[in-house]
């Protein structure tokens, strides 16, 4: 859940980054300079902030795919052979699934 919160804030980030200079571009010739400037400062600081959160986001995904892995690897060496079994069934399900084509 905490993944979705983080995808849609993301979206909602990207959107008002993509309005905002969508503005600017559209809005450059009939513009005075003052304005211009303010257009460009707070296109500027939703770059900034988009940049942020992503950079965040994929330290956040990569965390936990560590994590993951780390789990994954504990399992494995806990139980050699329920890894080899899992192992042997995703081979033949993706087998099965490649014969088809």
């Amino acid at each position: 859940m905490a993944n979705e919160t983080t995808s849609e804030q993301l979206r909602a980030e990207l959107k008002a980054l993509a309005d905002t200079l969508e503005e600017v571009l559209n809005s450059s010739a009939d513009k005075p300079k003052a304005e211009l400037e303010k257009l460009r400062t707070k296109a500027q600081n939703a770059l900034a902030d988009t940049r942020d959160r992503l950079s965040n986001a994929s330290e956040k995904v990569a965390s936990q795919t560590k994590e993951l892995a780390g789990r994954a690897d504990n399992y494995v060496h806990d139980k050699p052979w329920a890894g080899v079994g899992i192992g042997a069934a995703v081979g033949v399900v993706l087998g099965v699934l490649l014969a088809r084509r």
